[in-house]
């Protein structure tokens, strides 16, 4: 299980009131950049969110992350990272992402 706190300035960065240009999803060997232009929607609890793109779902899993789905739905979420494998169990507080999953979407 990996975790990370969107709290760090490196981790899940939150940006300014205004609204940007794409979400930029760090992994640990690949990095997606999708336009806020091809987002649908995002739901989602305390413990998982998913984001849909017209060509991917973003999965986001952790505790606390209530306040990053508003983040989300007012597009001023920048850039969620996964973290190091070194850094994955080190113990957090408030919101933290543990997993950060891209999927391709589904035909339907």
């Amino acid at each position: 299980m990996n975790a990370v706190s969107v709290d760090k300035q490196r981790n899940g960065r939150v940006v300014a009131p205004e609204r940007q240009t794409g979400l930029e999803v760090v992994l640990l060997k690949r990095t997606y950049v999708f336009p806020w232009s091809q987002f649908l929607f995002a739901e989602g609890g305390e413990d998982e969110i998913r984001a849909v793109f017209a060509t991917h779902d973003v999965i986001i899993r952790g505790a606390a992350l209530a306040g990053l789905l508003a983040e989300l739905a007012a597009q001023r979420l920048a850039r969620p990272e996964e973290p190091a494998r070194s850094d994955r169990f080190d113990q957090f507080h408030g919101s933290v992402i543990r997993q950060l999953i891209v999927e391709r979407a589904q035909d339907t």
